[in-house]
């Protein structure tokens, strides 16, 4: 089943139980998907794949992580909690992200494989990483280990 599908029978479900905190955001990411497949008949694309609906749901996470660091700022927590949940429910249709342990390791070996020596091999390894383990690595952990490895 396509990532689009999960989606949609997981908002169908949510309607029929009336479930009042996880429909919302269902119904925002069914809303953004549909977006980008205007957005591709617009460049002729004729379907959205599972990688731009996963790529689209990354966004809205950091979308709300920024408004999470704002609510906190501020000190209104019950819009942290409710943005809280909207990242809980959207990672719900992500692949599972790896641990900082696991990322460090596969970052090591990535520099070693590519034979990075400096920083100025960072786009090498980021490069050998996106390919790889786009899905799964948190990129923003990622360029921090490796400035450290490449020091």
């Amino acid at each position: 089943m396509s990532l689009k599908n999960q989606i949609e029978v997981k908002l169908n479900a949510a309607l029929k139980e009336k479930d009042k905190k996880v429909y919302p955001t269902m119904r925002l990411i069914v809303s953004a998907i549909k977006d980008a497949e205007i957005a591709n008949r617009i460049k002729d694309k004729k379907e959205i794949l599972d990688s731009d609906i996963t790529a689209i749901l990354k966004k809205m996470i950091k979308q709300r992580k920024e408004s999470c660091d704002v609510y906190k700022k501020a000190g209104r927590t019950e819009l942290l909690d409710s943005e809280t949940k909207e990242i809980e429910i959207i990672n719900t249709f992500l692949p599972k992200q790896l641990s900082d342990e696991e990322t460090k390791k596969i970052c090591e070996e990535t520099v070693k494989s590519v034979g990075a020596a400096s920083m100025k091999d960072i786009g090498k390894v980021m490069g050998a990483l996106k390919t790889k383990y786009s899905d799964n690595l948190d990129f923003s952990k990622v360029s921090p280990i490796i400035k450290n490895l490449l020091k």
